[in-house]
């Protein structure tokens, strides 16, 4: 009977691990576009923590603490057309590397727990190649999540700021 009960309870556990594992997986994206544009000219367009004028959806950023381009800082991206805004803070940078870490701390996204990469890097012949990752949750943790909080919504919301970001980057620096 001790084995029985002692089965029972480690399939219990076992089943309620991997559902919990399943609710709250973590989303990974990567877009990358190839400008034919020096890496040092792009870099210039999007190295800056307090400028994201680059971007065709934001409307403004503002740094509310800390200094534009030092770890720590954090900043305000309004986005166009009463879209909400978007708080965040630089969590890494190397300008020689010509890379930026951030995390979203509140958002109208729908998405949580949000990690990304901004890299430039030479791809020669005067071209360069710029790379936007990130990590994050769908905003409600609910499996499979209440709609327009869930995965297909959080893909496709940050999969069109990366795409639609990248693609003006690159109209703006050829």
């Amino acid at each position: 009977m001790n084995k029985l009960m002692t089965a029972v309870f480690v399939s219990t556990f076992l089943m309620a691990a991997n559902s919990t594992a399943a609710i709250d997986e973590t989303i990974r994206l990567k877009e990358t576009i190839e400008i034919n544009a020096p890496a040092d000219k792009v870099w210039a367009k999007i190295g800056s923590f307090a400028d994201m004028s680059w971007h065709p959806a934001i409307a403004k950023t503002e740094i509310t603490s800390g200094k534009a381009d030092e770890v720590g800082a954090t900043r305000v991206l309004s986005i166009k057309d009463n879209g909400g805004n978007v708080n965040e803070v630089l969590t890494a940078t190397d300008a020689a590397g010509m890379t930026m870490k951030y995390e979203i701390t509140e958002s109208v996204l729908p998405v949580r727990d949000y990690g990304a990469t901004l890299k430039v890097e030479s791809a020669g012949d005067g071209k360069s190649l710029v790379t936007w990752r990130a990590m994050f949750k769908r905003k409600d943790p609910a499996n499979p999540g209440a709609k327009g909080q869930d995965d297909a919504a959080a893909k496709e919301a940050i999969g069109g700021i990366f795409k639609s970001g990248l693609e003006n980057l690159k109209k703006i620096s050829e």
